[in-house]
């Protein structure tokens, strides 16, 4: 995906700090996948969030879920988070995180549960039924800032590497 216009590098770190304030303050975002019914069709679920430990979001998808199907079949992938508790949420700060959900296991989930729950503390039932803990690798990152404050962050700026 191509990058934005030039911005100076400062206005981009303010960007990027305030993307990562997003994904530490919010809990909730909206889950956007490539459907398999009806085929090729956008869709999303609200879906609780946490972040693995270099603060990709994590999300605990139950096996039986739509967007899980969807994602076993096309794991690209946006998550739409807001500014939690915004008056007007279209003069507040979001972001789209566009990437790839991969399915996690081994060390990386049981850190994984251990964050979700400190973050969603009545998530532990969820952790017992058929649910998988998914990372989502963000490729990029459509950030607004407010009216007519638009501009893509990599997510190897957020991220790293």
């Amino acid at each position: 995906m191509a990058q934005g216009g030039t911005e100076p590098g400062a206005a981009r770190g303010e960007r990027v700090e305030v993307v990562r304030r997003l994904l530490f303050d919010a809990r909730f975002g909206v889950l956007s996948t490539i459907s398999t019914k009806p085929e090729g069709y956008p869709l999303g679920s609200v879906v609780p969030f946490a972040q693995a430990a270099r603060g990709q979001p994590l999300l605990l998808l139950a096996a039986l879920a739509q967007h899980t199907r969807n994602l076993r079949a096309d794991p690209r992938a946006c998550l739409l988070v807001a500014s939690p508790g915004a008056e007007d949420p279209q003069q507040a700060p979001r972001a789209a995180l566009i990437g790839k959900l991969v399915e996690i296991g081994g060390p990386e989930a049981e850190d994984g549960r251990a964050r979700f729950l400190q973050r969603h503390p009545k998530a532990g039932a969820w952790l017992a039924l058929d649910f998988g803990l998914w990372r989502l690798d963000v490729a990029e990152v459509r950030f607004v800032g407010g009216f007519a404050q638009a501009s893509w962050v990599s997510g190897a700026e957020l991220f790293g590497p």
